[in-house]
């Protein structure tokens, strides 16, 4: 892989074409987590691919293409749900009508609602945690925050969760 990466920071269109797909599907699932629909998180995936190819010189080490990349699309969700605020959304209950697909949800609706609680930073430290299998230095890291920082805002994040599901009824 590190060939792959230093292939694409000499403008390799191919090898970075070749790189960017091993992580596309896990950049999509991160987006939707964010943007909570099937266009916005494609059009997230097409801003990682754009950003990444143009700023590819800027990453200093080839074992970190993935980290690097994450970090980018957590960016790019970031700024697509803060430019969607400013959109009125449909209330969820009119989504039947406009074809909502639940093939296309990739989290259960019970886990995407409680996700919601939580503010952007703590979303992305639980996803990097648990979806991702970071360890908290890797999270510091990607995130650019300390690793005490990182924990604490993980810790906060769970407690709210939990408190979700008691007041859901789904966890005593």
């Amino acid at each position: 892989m590190n060939t792959l990466v230093k292939k694409a920071q000499k403008g390799n269109d191919k090898a970075f074409l070749q790189l960017f797909q091993q992580y596309e599907e896990d950049l999509y699932r991160m987006a939707y987590i964010y943007v909570k629909n099937k266009d916005d998180a494609l059009d997230v995936v097409q801003e990682v691919a754009y950003r990444a190819f143009k700023m590819i010189h800027t990453l200093k080490e080839p074992k970190y293409f993935k980290t690097w990349l994450m970090r980018i699309a957590i960016n790019c969700a970031t700024d697509a749900v803060r430019k969607n605020k400013k959109i009125v959304q449909l209330k969820p209950e009119y989504e039947e009508f406009i074809g909502a697909d639940s093939g296309d949800i990739p989290l259960t609706v019970t886990l995407h609602q409680l996700i919601d609680v939580l503010e952007e930073k703590e979303k992305s430290i639980v996803l990097l945690k648990f979806y991702q299998n970071l360890t908290f230095k890797e999270i510091a890291d990607q995130l650019e925050i300390p690793l005490s920082t990182a924990k604490s805002v993980l810790y906060r994040a769970l407690k709210k969760l939990r408190k979700q599901l008691k007041e859901a009824g789904i966890h005593e």
